[in-house]
C-alpha cells in the first residue's frame, strides 16, 4: 500500500497492511535532530525574527524542503501543510524591552515562553476595546456575504502546492485550517468565557461569523488538490470540558455539522485535532468527523475505551504519549505503542501519533522508537505476540 491508501483504508475502518502514522505538528527540534541541519519549521521565535527582518521566501523554502524530507526520513504516511504568508509580507518588528520581552505599537507587553519558545501574549493592553454590538455582527456577517472569491492561485497558498506537486500521489496530504471552539468575545480570555454566559447572544452571533468564514474557506481550499483538512479547535482543559455539553451543542455544534458535511460534498476528509476532556461530547465528535486526534491520555482519553465506544463510527488518531515523548524514556514509547496497537488497531480505524505533537524537547530516540514500535509491530493483522 502507499501512504496514502494506508490512511484511506484507517479512515474507512479497514485493515490497512501496516499501522499508519502521521502528527499534526511538529517543532522545530525535531527537524533539526532527524535531518541534521537547521530549520525554520516550527521555529518559533527564531522564524518571528526572520519574518521581521523581511525573510519570508526563505522561510517558506525551509518549509517545502524540510518538511517533505522529514515524513519521508521518518516514513510518516500523512504530512500536514498549511496556508503561508503572502510574498512581501514584512510585519513590522516589536520593540525588544529585555532578551525575552517585547512590546507591540498597542502597547501590549510579549515574552518568549521558556516551554514552547513561542512569542506569548503577556500583558494585553485593553484599554481601547469595546465590546462588539448585535449591529456590529450583523455588518461583519453582511460583510463576508460581499466579499470576492479568494485567489486560489495566491501565493500565501506556494506551500501547499509544492507538498500536492512532490507528495500529493504517494500521501495523505492533510490542509491545516480554521475552526471553531467555544466562542469567546471580550477583550481577553477570561472576559471571553465569563461573557459565554453573561452576554450568549453574543457568543451566538460570533459563533455564527466564525462558522461562515470556516464555509466560505473551503470554497478556495478544496481546489489546492489536498486529501482532507484538520481543524484544530480545543473543546476541553486536562480535567473536563471548558463549558458546558449544552453550550457546546447549541452554539457550536451545528457550525461544525455543516462544515464537515460541505467538506465531504467536496471531496474532503475532516480529522479533527482537539486536546483535552471531552468525554461529555465524544458521541457528537464520533457522529460528525471522520477522524480524531489529540486524544489526550493525560486527560482521561484512554484510546482503549474510546476505541470501545465510538471505534466503529471515527477513526482514533494517537496512543504514543506526548509527554513519555518528552520527558519518558524508549520503554514507555514501546509500552504506549503495546497498548494502543493491541486495543485500538484491531479492524483498522487507527493511525499512530503522539497524544499532541512532537514538540519542543521532544526526545529523537524516543521519536524513533515510535517508528520502530510501528515497523516491527504495526503489520497488519496486529499480533501482540510480536511485542517483545
Amino acid at each position: 500500500m502507499t501512504p496514502k491508501e494506508r490512511i484511506v483504508a484507517a479512515l474507512e475502518h479497514r485493515e490497512p497492511d501496516i499501522v499508519p502514522w502521521g502528527e499534526h505538528s511538529i517543532d522545530y527540534n525535531v527537524y533539526e535532530d532527524i535531518l541534521g541541519r537547521p530549520t525554520f519549521c516550527s521555529a518559533k521565535m527564531k522564524e518571528t525574527l526572520a519574518f521581521w527582518d523581511g525573510r519570508r521566501d526563505e522561510i517558506v523554502e525551509s518549509y517545502k524542503r524540510d518538511r517533505v524530507e522529514l515524513v519521508r526520513a521518518l516514513g510518516m504516511d500523512i504530512i500536514i501543510v498549511h496556508q503561508v504568508p503572502p510574498k512581501g509580507y514584512r510585519p513590522e518588528r516589536m520593540e525588544k524591552i529585555d532578551e525575552s520581552t517585547y512590546r507591540d505599537k498597542n502597547g501590549s507587553i510579549f515574552h518568549v515562553s521558556s516551554t514552547t519558545h513561542d512569542l506569548m501574549p503577556y500583558q494585553i493592553n485593553t484599554s481601547n476595546y469595546k465590546l462588539p454590538t448585535v449591529e456590529d455582527y450583523e455588518k461583519r456577517l453582511a460583510e463576508i456575504d460581499a466579499l470576492p472569491p479568494d485567489d486560489p492561485n495566491d501565493s500565501s497558498w506556494d506551500f501547499v502546492k509544492h507538498v500536492v506537486k512532490e507528495l500529493g500521489k504517494t500521501h495523505f496530504v492533510m490542509l491545516a485550517t480554521g475552526d471553531l471552539g467555544f466562542p469567546l468575545v471580550g477583550a481577553t480570555e477570561e472576559e471571553g468565557w465569563i461573557n459565554l454566559v453573561m452576554h450568549p447572544e453574543l457568543a451566538r452571533l460570533e459563533a455564527q461569523v466564525q462558522g461562515k468564514w470556516m464555509l466560505r474557506a473551503l470554497d478556495v481550499q478544496s481546489r489546492q488538490g489536498v486529501d482532507g483538512i484538520m481543524p484544530p479547535g480545543d473543546l476541553g482543559s486536562s480535567t473536563g470540558l471548558c463549558a458546558s455539553p449544552e453550550i457546546f451543542r447549541e452554539m457550536v455544534l451545528p457550525h461544525l455539522k455543516a462544515h464537515v458535511e460541505k467538506a465531504h460534498k467536496n471531496g474532503l476528509k475532516v480529522l479533527k485535532h482537539c486536546c483535552g476532556h471531552v468525554w461529555p461530547v465524544i458521541d457528537d465528535l464520533a457522529d460528525t468527523y471522520d477522524a480524531y486526534e489529540g486524544i489526550q491520555a493525560s486527560a482521561g482519553m484512554d484510546i482503549g475505551k474510546l476505541k470501545e465506544r465510538v471505534g466503529e463510527r471515527l477513526c482514533l488518531w494517537g496512543g504514543i504519549w506526548h509527554e513519555h515523548i518528552i520527558m519518558g524514556s524508549t520503554q514507555d514509547i514501546r509500552n504506549d505503542a503495546r497498548y494502543a496497537f493491541a486495543s485500538a488497531g484491531p479492524g483498522g480505524g487507527f493511525i499512530m501519533g503522539s497524544s499532541h505533537s512532537l514538540a519542543v524537547d521532544a526526545k529523537a530516540e524516543n521519536i524513533l522508537m515510535m517508528k520502530k514500535c510501528r515497523d516491527d509491530w504495526g503489520q497488519y493483522p496486529i499480533d501482540p505476540k510480536k511485542f517483545n
